[in-house]
C-alpha cells in the first residue's frame, strides 16, 4: 500500500513538472513569434521618406544633438528628455554624408584575413 502511494505520488509530481515545462516551452515559443512579429510591424512603421536622422551626438545621458533631414532641408535639433529644439538649418555642402562604417569594415575583414591566414599556417606546420 505504501508503495503504491510513493508511484503514485512520484507519477504526479513528473506530471507536474511536464505541465509547467511545456507551459514554459508555450511561453518561449509564444514570446519569440510576437517579437519578430512586433519587429516586422515597426520596420514596415520607419519606412520614412521624407524623414531620416543623419547623426546623432551624445551631451549628457539624456541629451543629445542631431542632424536629421527633413524633406530637403537638414536641421540641427537638441533632444532632451522632454523637449526637442530646433537649433539651426544647415547647407547640403556643410555635412559631411560620407559613411563611416566601410572604414572599420575594411579594417576588421584586414584583420580577420590576417587571423585566417595564421590559423592556416599553423595547420600546414601540424
Amino acid at each position: 500500500m505504501v508503495i503504491l502511494g510513493l508511484l503514485t505520488s512520484g507519477l504526479e509530481s513528473a506530471a507536474q513538472f511536464l505541465t509547467v515545462l511545456l507551459v514554459f516551452i508555450l511561453v518561449l515559443i509564444l514570446t519569440y513569434f510576437t517579437t519578430r512579429w512586433v519587429g516586422k510591424f515597426q520596420k514596415l512603421q520607419s519606412n520614412n521618406k521624407n524623414f531620416e536622422v543623419i547623426e546623432t551626438c551624445k551631451l549628457t545621458s539624456n541629451k543629445y544633438l542631431q542632424i536629421v533631414r527633413a524633406g530637403k532641408k537638414y536641421l540641427v535639433i537638441a533632444v532632451g528628455k522632454d523637449s526637442v529644439t530646433m537649433l539651426t538649418e544647415l547647407a547640403k555642402e556643410d555635412i559631411d554624408l560620407t559613411p563611416a562604417g566601410p572604414a572599420a569594415q575594411d579594417n576588421f575583414q584586414k584583420i580577420f584575413e590576417k587571423a585566417k591566414d595564421k590559423i592556416q599556417r599553423r595547420g600546414d606546420h601540424l
